[in-house]
């Protein structure tokens, strides 16, 4: 294994940790939230400060947290200085 495949490997774990406490949008197949990344707890992604995007539709804001299960992740987006 190279220098290089190992930072791939060995990477991943620190990299997941470091979208926690930040502003991402998570996009799902029809729709995205834009909101903190508060915590991961295995399967599920919770968010705060959230808001609801759909095409066509001005964002919704939306109380409380929300639970998304990662499977219906298609990808998530870290925003540049955004944080809780």
């Amino acid at each position: 294994m190279t220098a290089r495949q190992e930072v791939v490997v060995f990477g991943w774990f620190p990299w997941r940790r470091t979208a926690v406490r930040r502003r991402v949008v998570v996009n799902l197949a029809d729709k995205a939230f834009d909101g903190v990344l508060w915590a991961k707890r295995g399967p599920l992604l919770v968010l705060r400060d959230a808001r609801l995007l759909e095409a066509g539709r001005e964002p919704q804001p939306i109380d409380g947290e929300i639970v998304i299960e990662r499977t219906r992740v298609e990808f998530m987006q870290v925003l540049a200085g955004g944080g809780g």
